[in-house]
């Protein structure tokens, strides 16, 4: 009868909706499997495109189903039947960033932080993001870029991964992906349409953060170290 209620579960689960969390689970494992020599680059790259496009639990674990990680027991843990109540005066993060012309121009340059997800919307105006400077905290940054008579431009360091996926109509969507040498830097995906406009994500030659792997590495660290100070704490 246990077997049974797991079982059962554990197919609830898998047609629940994918969270952010779900999927950040799934690429770190991903990653994982990048470092030790059981995915190419190219395989990798694939699994985490459909990462992100995954609608439901389910679907994630298909990316991972021949990994070893995907048969330890915590990789198959039930959601907790009680629910997650934020707390009171908590402020919100990792909020999509939004970034709107309509007969303008919007452009996000300079020393800031990436979110996971900015959107970008250009009608009869144009739309520049610029991550040359940018603080990554995120190993995988998603962009949806929409161009309707007007252009988006996305320039990106040349030591982070670049890959797109999108289309024109009457209109051009270019994307130069761009491999990372390292397997640790982080990821932008650009997808979207151009009607009657252009959206262009490329790299800034010559651009190169030095400390941006240390950034990010130092992030992770933090977040591990905190989880495992709470957990000596018990």
């Amino acid at each position: 009868m246990d077997l049974q209620k797991q079982t059962g579960a554990r197919v609830a689960a898998a047609e629940l909706r994918a969270s952010d969390a779900d999927r950040d689970r799934i690429t770190d494992i991903l990653r994982d499997a990048l470092a030790e020599g059981r995915l190419t680059a190219e395989e990798h790259a694939e699994r985490v495109e459909g990462v992100l496009a995954a609608k439901t639990v389910g679907e994630l674990d298909v990316f991972i189903r021949d990994l070893p990680a995907a048969h330890k027991p915590s990789a198959y843990a039930p959601p907790s039947s009680v629910p997650h109540r934020p707390t009171p005066g908590a402020i919100p993060i990792d909020a999509d960033e939004r970034l709107l012309a309509v007969f303008s121009s919007s452009v996000r340059k300079g020393r800031w932080r990436a979110g996971r997800r900015i959107h970008a919307y250009a009608v009869f105006g144009s739309v520049e993001i610029d991550l040359s400077e940018a603080l990554f905290e995120h190993r995988q940054v998603m962009i949806r870029a929409v161009s309707l008579f007007g252009s988006v431009e996305i320039r990106v360091p040349e030591n982070v991964s670049l890959r797109g996926s999108g289309g024109g109509v009457l209109g051009s969507f270019e994307v130069d992906n761009l491999d990372s040498g390292e397997p640790d830097a982080p990821v932008v995906y650009v997808d979207g349409f151009a009607v009657l406009g252009s959206v262009e994500a490329k790299p800034r030659r010559g651009k190169m953060i030095a400390d941006l792997l240390g950034r990010v590495t130092d992030h992770v660290a933090r977040k591990v170290d905190g989880g495992l100070r709470k957990h000596l704490d018990r």
